[in-house]
């Protein structure tokens, strides 16, 4: 499945976060990376994540290799809301909240 989102996060700090969050919920590892895109793949599936620079924000967009139900494919719909919309949004993982969700 393909997902797209725009964020205020640098394209670093984008692919970045992508790693951080993506093989901390899934047994899924880094196989390839550029200075724009980052491929993870294991054994629940392959996603690539690309991220351009389009004047004030980024587009970021995630290709899975399976379906919007699969486990990949839910979290990869999580690390996308967990990108910064505009300037100063900060959300970030914590174990207290349900879903691990926390908007400081």
């Amino acid at each position: 499945m393909n997902y797209e989102r725009f964020t205020a996060a640098p394209v670093a700090d984008a692919l970045a976060l992508a790693v951080r969050i993506l093989t901390a919920r899934l047994p899924i590892g880094k196989v390839a990376e550029d200075s724009h895109s980052v491929t993870l793949s294991g054994g629940d599936g392959t996603v690539k994540i690309t991220a351009h620079r389009h004047g004030l924000e980024a587009v970021v967009e995630a290709v899975t290799d399976q379906l919007r139900t699969s486990r990949l494919d839910l979290d990869v719909e999580y690390f996308m809301t967990m990108l910064p919309y505009l300037p100063g949004d900060r959300r970030e993982m914590s174990e207290g909240l349900p879903g691990g969700l926390s908007r400081t």
